[in-house]
C-alpha cells in the first residue's frame, strides 16, 4: 500500500463501499443523547460513542478497510505503520483479524495503555522519540528493509473511506442534522464523515475541533496551503499532528466550515462531564468536540449537531491524574 497520488479523491461510493467491508468485523457504535447537555448547549445533540468501537477509537474503521484489500502475498509478507496509539492498535488488531502480521513505529512517550495493548494484539513496536525523530522515514526504512505494506493512519483514500464510516452511520441514525462537529488531527477523520455527511446532507456544516497547541489545520486552512507547527504538546496526544495530510487537507479544505480549539483545561473539563453525567470514559482527543460545546464555543449554535467523540484509550492511572 503506497502513499496516495495527488489525483486520488474519496467519494461517498467509497464510504458506502468500506462500510460494507466493515460490517460484522468493526462494531456500529451507539449514538447518546442527553437531555442535560441539549439543556446546557441549547441544542439537539447526538454524541456517536467510538470510544465504544473495537481497541477503543474509530482508527479500527480505516485500518480493516485498507488491510482487507492488500493482496494474500502482502498479507503472508505483513504490514508497518506508525502511529501514537490509536491506529497503532487497529493496525495490530486487524492484522491478526487478516492472518497477517504488523510493525508499528511509536513514540516512545506513548500512553502506556496504548503501548501495552498494541503488543496485546500481536504487534512488533518499534519506539522513537517525537520531538527529535521523523516517524515517517523510520516506517518507509522498515517497510524496504522487509518488504512490507505501509498502512499510513490517515493520508490514504481507503483509510479515509473507512473513517468515515463513523459519519455515516451518525447521519444514517440520528437523521438529518444541521452540523457536525468532529476532532481533527491529521485529519482522516474529518474528511471520512465530510464526504459522507455532506454527500448525504448537503448544506450540513462540519465543524473541526483541535487542541490549541496543535492547531496546524486551522493555520492551514487560514493560509490556504499546509503548513507545519512545531510538535504540539498537549494532552490530546491522537491530535498532536505538526501538519495536516496532503489529501486529507485537500477534501477538508474543500468541505469543512470551521475549525475551533479548545484549551487543554477544558479537554479535562469534558472529560469529567463525560464521566460523571454520560458514565462515558473518553480520552483527551476524544473529548474536544464535547469541550468545543460545553465552553460554548459554537457561534450561532445549530440547532440540531452530531458530535463525533473519538476514543477513549486511557488507563485509570492517567485518567486520574489528568482530572485531579
Amino acid at each position: 500500500m503506497s502513499s496516495p497520488d495527488r489525483g486520488d479523491t474519496v467519494t461517498i461510493h467509497d464510504v458506502t463501499d468500506a462500510a460494507a467491508r466493515i460490517r460484522g468485523v468493526a462494531h456500529r457504535t451507539p449514538v447518546v443523547r442527553s437531555r442535560t447537555l441539549d439543556a446546557l448547549v441549547g441544542a439537539e445533540v447526538h454524541l456517536k460513542c467510538e470510544n465504544l468501537q473495537r481497541i477503543g477509537a474509530f482508527k479500527f474503521r480505516g485500518a480493516y478497510n485498507a488491510m482487507s484489500r492488500l493482496s494474500p502475498e502482502q498479507l503472508r509478507r505483513g504490514v508497518v505503520t506508525y502511529s501514537s496509539g490509536n491506529h497503532a492498535q487497529a493496525v495490530a488488531l486487524a492484522a491478526r483479524e487478516l492472518g497477517s502480521t504488523a510493525v508499528i513505529v511509536m513514540p516512545e512517550d506513548s500512553p502506556p495503555l496504548k503501548l501495552a495493548a498494541t503488543r496485546g494484539y500481536g504487534a512488533e513496536i518499534v519506539t522513537y522519540d517525537r520531538y527529535t525523530g521523523d516517524r515517517v522515514p523510520i516506517g518507509e526504512h522498515i517497510a524496504a528493509e522487509r518488504g512490507l505494506a505501509i498502512v499510513p493512519p490517515y493520508d490514504h483514500p481507503h483509510v479515509i473511506a473507512g473513517q468515515g464510516t463513523a459519519g455515516l452511520e451518525l447521519v444514517q441514525d440520528a437523521g438529518r442534522l444541521d452540523a457536525m462537529v468532529v476532532p481533527v488531527g491529521g485529519g482522516g477523520l474529518m474528511a471520512g464523515c465530510a464526504t459522507a455527511a455532506t454527500a448525504v446532507h448537503p448544506g450540513i456544516r462540519m465543524i473541526g475541533v483541535e487542541p490549541a497547541a496543535g492547531d496546524d489545520t486551522r493555520r492551514s486552512l487560514a493560509a490556504g496551503h499546509r503548513v507545519r507547527i512545531p510538535v504540539p504538546r498537549t494532552i490530546a496526544d491522537g491530535q498532536a499532528a505538526e501538519t495536516p495530510g496532503e489529501l486529507t487537507f485537500a477534501i477538508n479544505q474543500k468541505l469543512v466550515s470551521d475549525i475551533v480549539v479548545v484549551s487543554d483545561d477544558e479537554i479535562r473539563a469534558a472529560m469529567a462531564w463525560a464521566f460523571e453525567r454520560l458514565k462515558l470514559v473518553l480520552e483527551p482527543s476524544g473529548a474536544t468536540p464535547l469541550a468545543v460545546l460545553l465552553a460554548g464555543r459554537l457561534d450561532p449554535v445549530p440547532r440540531l449537531i452530531g458530535v463525533v467523540l473519538s476514543g477513549g484509550n486511557i488507563g485509570p492511572a492517567q485518567f486520574a491524574a489528568l482530572l485531579a
